[in-house]
């Protein structure tokens, strides 16, 4: 026989040629012939060193194990004093009583959602974050949501989070906020065969949800081309020059009928807009020559009329002289100052006479 001591805390197995004999306490024992004993720490999961169904024959072992049964599909989250400790996932364990404060929370993982009370802090754990999936819908989103390829509900702004398991789940998000589709540099030809490159623009926003992602496939492809069909419908009606004259017209033509297409499409057109217009090379030239003949024409027509006007004032002018002979001699000392200022030097001859000279040099004769 020998003797053996229990600490507090534990607890001894006894076996016999690995038989279980009996529990062992806090204390000293006496072992027999051939026995011996297993300890176990009472602040520990409790590992079966046999059978478990044979140790829970003992019903003063069993009354001290607390046993949980996970089945398949099923975890179990495992909280020690308040805290979480680790998470089961399908089998049978056991977890001694008295010294540490457990709780056990199953959950059934064959399911999609997630219904059992979980701190969202605990989904960041990775014991517990490989049985999640987590989908983010921010603010200025939102999101359908599919089962097995089949819409379920639509999701709005917030954090979606499923079981992980044999359910096929997706979600397609669209951005709500207002947004913008262009159209850069589409070569069209007008109605006499002119080409020219258009920028164009439009705003837009996602309406209906469902509609976009359900009912249609790559809306946004869908409006765009929406665009171009009706940007090329409207230019082709129209001479080059129509055209020019008319292009503030072509947004609000082009959103009248877009604004069709995109009700369709679960979409709203806000606005549409014309950057550019933009003429090819051989346009581009042949333009700039009808401005710059344009542009001599006027020249002409303003330097012509400049002409007559100053013909007419000096006809004026003179019928004016004509009648009135104080005009006449104020013109002529005007023109003689003028001349005059002009003049460096003048030679009189020196036989007198000095007024008579000057006034033949200056006079203007009738």
């Amino acid at each position: 026989m020998k003797q053996v001591r229990i600490n507090a805390g534990y607890v001894g197995l006894v076996f016999k040629k690995g038989d279980y004999q009996k529990l062992i306490l806090e204390g000293k024992h006496w072992l027999g012939f051939k026995q011996y004993v297993k300890v176990f720490d009472l602040t520990r999961m409790f590992t079966a060193p046999i059978a478990l169904e044979l140790l829970l024959k003992d019903e003063q072992l069993a009354s001290m194990l607390e046993v949980v049964d996970v089945r398949d599909n099923e975890i179990v989250i495992v909280y020690e004093n308040k805290n979480f400790k680790n998470v089961l996932n399908a089998g049978r364990y056991a977890y001694w009583k008295g010294l540490i404060e457990r709780k056990f929370v199953k959950a059934d993982v064959s399911k999609i959602e997630i219904t059992e009370q979980i701190d969202k802090a605990l989904y960041s754990k990775y014991e517990l974050n490989q049985y999640v999936r987590t989908f983010e819908v921010v603010a200025y989103e939102k999101a359908v949501l599919l089962v097995d390829d089949v819409y379920s509900k639509t999701l709005s702004a917030g954090t979606y989070r499923y079981w992980r398991n044999n359910t096929s789940i997706k979600i397609a998000k669209v951005d709500l906020r207002q947004l913008q589709l262009e159209i850069a540099g589409q070569e069209l030809l007008t109605k006499d065969k002119a080409a020219i490159r258009i920028n164009f623009y439009t705003q837009y926003k996602v309406v209906n949800i469902e509609k976009a992602l359900l009912e249609n496939k790559d809306y946004e492809k869908q409006l765009y081309i929406a665009m171009q069909l009706v940007l090329r419908g409207y230019v082709g009606q129209y001479t080059l020059d129509e055209l020019l004259e008319r292009k503030e017209n072509i947004a609000t033509a082009v959103f009248e009928d877009v604004k069709k297409v995109a009700q369709k499409l679960g979409l709203q057109v806000l606005n549409c807009g014309i950057r550019d217009v933009i003429l090819t090379g051989e346009m581009k030239e042949i333009m700039n020559q009808v401005l710059i003949a344009q542009k001599k024409a006027q020249a002409n027509t303003i330097t012509r009329r400049e002409e007559t006007a100053s013909t007419r004032s000096l006809l004026n002018t003179a019928k004016l002289m004509e009648e009135n002979e104080m005009l006449y001699k104020l013109k002529e000392m005007e023109y003689v100052e003028k001349i005059a200022e002009k003049v460096g030097e003048i030679t009189v001859n020196g036989n007198g006479n000095v007024i008579k000279q000057l006034r033949e040099i200056f006079a203007v004769k009738k």
